[in-house]
């Protein structure tokens, strides 16, 4: 895996950090923006303001209003999105590299110069209503972020889509001071990538963005998590059933350890739990489990769907195969996974928009931005040894565990 340039950083005279990845040979541009708007940040009794906020911006900004401003952006080609994160919103565009000089004073007006106006939020709240009304053909979404609220300490507990009585009642005003006092430049950082000119990128927005300034704090854990078994009670033919376990945040040195073994837990249908709790005992209609890691805290997230009748064993042979994981994986398991994780690797290195979002997730979680070789030579010098050694370390001895459907389990394993 090849990276012929390696990655830049630039200050702008107002400290906003600037992160460039040029890319030989392609002809597209990626910019990934973030600022610090996050769910973790939303005021008191305003749960959901970042949700609300991240498409209300988009209507409308700088001289144009929402027809305007949407029309010139498409003029150029530019796709783009703005999603939430705990601590951050997004503000991705991807566009022709040749554009993106004239895109940019369109994108950083919506940052700067957003026109929020009372007539475009009454859209952005229903929009809001209507996701968080669809949750209820959604079990399996719902079970996780369920999962989420039990397992992580408050503000980092919240889904991010809000509360039906918050976003109903959250004024205007507020959602507009909010966003003043918390979209700076301190806390916030800038990536691009592909077809992309770091000079002229860095001149244009030091004009753009000379009267940007501010600085805000970041949100803290303000609780201990309650890490309770939740059942939410439905009628159903389906029982959903989500369980989280610690594991190591992504700045930690092990964390690359953790990525082989949980690829090797459910990388596919040659998974482990795939094989043990669908192939051979036929449990579960869909099993699985994911690696969410943090800067600040890292996480297990597994997840079965069953019937009703089949929930109690589906628990509890989804348990034990995350506590088998301490004796350790094979060499067939361990080669699968190392395979899996490159070919990933790979895919996302031909993407400018997920190089752009790397750069910045990067240099947020662990300080830096990473080239692809640098990572793909951290994955390379994984051995198997070192990630059974890993796994005898850290069993996997306390749980948090949800579930959604018509009974709750008879029995959990919570340590």
């Amino acid at each position: 895996m090849s990276s012929p340039k390696t990655i830049e950083y630039r200050k702008l005279d107002n400290g906003l950090t600037l992160i460039f990845e040029p890319m030989p040979g392609v002809k597209s541009a990626a910019m990934s923006w973030l600022f610090p708007v996050g769910s973790a940040a939303d005021p008191a009794g305003a749960e959901g303001a970042a949700t609300l906020l991240s498409e209300w911006v988009l209507r409308g900004a700088g001289d144009l209003d929402a027809r305007g401003h949407s029309e010139a952006l498409d003029r150029l080609g530019v796709q783009r999105a703005c999603r939430v994160e705990g601590y951050h919103t997004r503000l991705s565009a991807t566009m022709i590299g040749t554009r993106t000089i004239e895109a940019l004073p369109l994108l950083t007006d919506i940052v700067l110069r957003p026109q929020l106006t009372d007539d475009h939020l009454e859209p952005a709240r229903d929009l809001a209503l209507q996701a968080l009304d669809s949750l209820k053909d959604e079990p399996q979404h719902r079970v996780m972020l369920n999962l989420k609220k039990e397992h992580f300490p408050p503000p980092f507990d919240r889904s991010g889509m809000g509360t039906i009585d918050d976003i109903t009642s959250v004024t205007a005003d507020t959602l507009r001071s909010h966003w003043l006092n918390r979209a700076v430049p301190t806390g916030s950082t800038l990536g691009f990538a592909g077809d992309i000119d770091p000079d002229a990128i860095t001149a244009t927005l030091n004009e753009l963005l000379t009267d940007w300034h501010g600085s805000t704090s970041e949100p803290e854990p303000t609780d201990d998590p309650t890490r309770q078994y939740v059942h939410e009670p439905e009628e159903s033919a389906q029982t959903h059933i989500a369980v989280a376990h610690d594991a190591p945040p992504e700045p930690d040195d092990d964390s690359i350890l953790q990525r082989v073994a949980t690829a090797a837990l459910s990388g596919g249908m040659a998974g482990r739990l795939f094989t043990e709790v669908r192939e051979k005992r036929s449990l579960c209609y869909s099993v699985s489990a994911s690696y969410a890691a943090g800067r600040d805290r890292g996480a297990i997230l597994a997840y079965v769907g069953t019937t009703p009748k089949r929930a109690q064993e589906a628990n509890d042979v989804l348990i034990e195969q995350l506590g088998l994981m301490a004796q350790g994986i094979d060499e067939d398991e361990f080669a699968r996974a190392v395979v899996g994780l490159k070919s990933r690797l790979v895919m996302h290195g031909e993407s400018t928009a997920a190089r752009a979002a790397a750069l910045v997730h990067d240099h947020f979680v662990v300080g830096r931005a990473r080239s692809l070789d640098e990572l793909a030579a951290r994955l390379e010098a994984v051995t198997l040894p070192q990630i059974n050694d890993f796994l005898a370390a850290h069993p996997a001895e306390i749980y948090t565990t949800c579930s959604i459907g018509p009974d709750p389990l008879k029995s959990i394993v919570s340590q």
